[in-house]
């Protein structure tokens, strides 16, 4: 395993996102991503990332718990473990839905899992913001009456360096990226699935300063368009260098992208505004 920290800065790396369309029947999503591994295999690519709730993508939740087991029983993970193991590439998938340990079958998780280039499981993080918001458009949404939060800052060495986990709305909380800043990641992934109204407003302006506040690259595999479900999802699948840079930008079409990380950037950036070094405890203040 290539971890940077050990190996050549300067190297660069090349990685895919997959911007998908997630629907209501795991098999098929679950296909979606084996075959776009299976694609960034073929051509030579170290790494692919994977939209939030890539696996299932279903707000009738009668309909959808019927799909969400715990890992050892999910299908779809498995499929995705063989996957990776067979074009011997690094998975990101970016959340599936499963079953909470130790909280009986009312409670689920919004996991991602990192997968290594021989099938196994090399990270795993769930979700600690629980997205519960009424939009001015109507929707309403309230996360934490099925899945319940996490509770742990998860890093992983991977062939982007130190990868640092997060999810969709993770991206609206400044203190977890500063964790993450300060934890060295060399990049941070933030799968989505973000409704149009608030992606139109701060998809981008919010992950560029995730991007520059951590000096990080950034990786943001989107879900996009019409879902099976009903919803829509505003897309825009984005790779940000660690100065805010736009390297990616995949619109509103699903498929397959391409990358290149150029590692170098991370010090140089960093050499210039040593802002994770500078940070200092904000005193509490008198009032």
């Amino acid at each position: 395993m290539t971890d940077l920290h050990t190996a050549d800065r300067h190297a660069a790396v090349r990685i895919a996102v997959l911007q998908m369309t997630s629907g209501i029947d795991p098999a098929a999503n679950a296909a979606t991503m084996a075959e776009a591994a299976m694609r960034a295999s073929a051509e030579g690519v170290a790494m692919l990332f994977t939209p939030e709730m890539a696996g299932l993508l279903d707000r009738d939740r009668a309909r959808a718990r019927a799909h969400i087991v715990a890992e050892a029983d999910s299908p779809a993970l498995g499929a995705l473990r063989e996957a990776a193991a067979r074009g011997a590439i690094w998975l990101h998938v970016g959340s599936l839905p499963v079953r909470a340990e130790g909280h009986g079958e009312a409670r689920f998780a919004n996991r991602t899992f990192v997968i290594d280039p021989h099938g196994d499981i090399a990270a795993r993080y769930d979700k600690i913001h629980m997205f519960d918001v009424d939009l001015a458009s109507g929707e309403s949404w309230r996360e934490s009456a099925a899945y319940r939060p996490g509770d742990k800052v998860v890093t992983v060495d991977c062939p982007v360096g130190r990868l640092g986990l997060a999810i969709c709305y993770d991206l609206r909380f400044p203190a977890l990226f500063q964790e993450l800043g300060q934890r060295g990641c060399d990049a941070i992934t933030i799968p989505a699935a973000f409704t149009v109204p608030t992606g139109k407003a701060h998809w981008h302006l919010l992950q560029r300063a995730r991007a520059v506040e951590a000096s990080a690259f950034v990786i943001a595999p989107a879900q996009t368009g019409r879902h099976a479900d009903g919803r829509d999802t505003y897309g825009h699948s984005l790779v940000i260098d660690p100065w805010g840079e736009v390297l990616l930008d995949m619109g509103s079409e699903p498929g397959l992208a391409y990358a290149t990380l150029e590692m170098a950037r991370i010090d140089e950036v960093r050499r210039q505004l040593p802002s994770l070094v500078n940070r200092r405890a904000i005193p509490r203040l008198a009032s």
